[in-house]
């Protein structure tokens, strides 16, 4: 697991803002696949866990932006 960790790691720093934005592409876009083979049965119950998900991310991401951009 730490050889993994690791490897995120070093790609973190070889990165830049396209690669991650090319990545947050290809994730949504798997997502929005399995979400059409879904059956209806089950479309509720995993847009709650992944308004769930989105919503425990994205806000302590975007704390972490406006924590950047008012150090400048």
């Amino acid at each position: 697991m730490n050889k993994l960790l690791g490897l995120g790691n070093r790609y973190a720093k070889e990165s830049t803002w396209k690669d991650f934005a090319a990545v947050k592409f290809c994730l949504f876009s798997m997502g929005l696949m399995v979400g059409a083979r879904l059956h209806e049965k089950y479309k509720k119950a995993v847009m709650r866990i992944a308004a769930l998900v989105f919503l425990t991310t994205y806000v302590p991401l975007m704390a972490k932006v406006i924590r950047i951009a008012l150090k400048k």
